[in-house]
């Protein structure tokens, strides 16, 4: 029988238990998935506790997909590239090597000709917290040329043009505040990495305004990150310009199809898994 978790805190309501328990039936295999709240100061005794109590592997949120990085033996190129892992997998000697497979989730979002589309143009990231590395990493992949970044918070962006300046060197990094106006004219994918429009206090509300929104290009993308609800303010927005638009049911499906196909070799149809999300949304 397969053991799983999910370590982080707070975990709140996660969807990550019907995501594998979906994929073990589809299976027909025997195994639990378990949400266990890790506060940061528990997190060498959580380890502890998988290791002993005979877990495959397990899965990381925040705030420990940085921490984790001290304990294990290995790090895939994505996981070590981002600088933060969400899968471990244990092996049977105990020893923990750990995965990103956020990036994954993000590039399977985009169809075959969205990444033809988007090869060798310009990209525009809303957000600079730690979901925009793996979206970075994505768009790198899909052979994005220019990335513009917009955030409320300046505080941090010395340390990531550092960060992106050394790490993509292919990439022309630009950053600015929310009070300069935006124009996405020359843009072909807005991609929303900020809570906004998430239920509950967030709800109803867009990274940007509509008239930044009308201004991408008749063939431009924009991609939400945020997946409850399925049809953000964001989205919404780029529907009424009858836009492409990706949801972040997407990313949230594929990112955890990928951790149970490191876990157990098994490939799980996505499409069976999200109407599973979808009913407990």
């Amino acid at each position: 029988m397969y053991k799983f978790a999910l370590i982080g805190y707070p975990l709140g309501h996660s969807l990550s238990p019907v995501i594998h328990q979906t994929a073990m039936e589809y299976c027909d295999m025997l195994g639990s998935y378990e949400l266990l709240p890790t506060p940061p100061e528990d997190l060498v005794s959580r380890i502890k506790y998988l290791k002993v109590n005979n877990y495959n592997g397990f899965n990381i949120t925040i705030p420990h997909k940085v921490p984790i990085t001290f304990f294990l033996s290995s790090m895939d190129e994505v996981a070590d590239l981002a600088g933060a892992v969400n899968t471990v997998i244990i092996d049977k000697d105990k020893e923990l090597h750990g995965y990103n497979t956020d990036v994954h989730g993000f590039v399977s979002g985009l169809s075959e000709s969205m990444k033809l589309l988007l090869k060798y143009q310009k990209a525009v990231i809303f957000g600079t917290g730690g979901a925009s590395r793996a979206v970075v990493i994505g768009l790198s992949q899909v052979g994005i040329k220019e990335i513009d970044f917009y955030s409320r918070d300046i505080s941090k962006i010395d340390v990531l043009k550092k960060f992106y300046l050394e790490k993509f060197p292919q990439i022309k990094f630009r950053f600015f505040q929310y009070t300069e106006k935006i124009d996405l004219s020359d843009t072909m994918i807005a991609v929303n990495t900020t809570p906004l429009g998430m239920l509950g206090k967030y709800a109803g509300v867009s990274p940007v305004e509509q008239y930044v929104v009308d201004s991408l290009p008749d063939k431009g993308i924009v991609y939400d990150i945020v997946y409850n609800p399925v049809e953000t303010e964001f989205i919404k927005q780029a529907k009424k310009r009858n836009l492409k638009t990706v949801s972040g049911i997407n990313m949230l499906v594929n990112q955890g199809l990928k951790a149970f196909e490191l876990w157990t070799g098994k490939i799980v149809p996505a499409n069976i898994v999200t109407e599973a999300v979808l009913k407990r949304l």
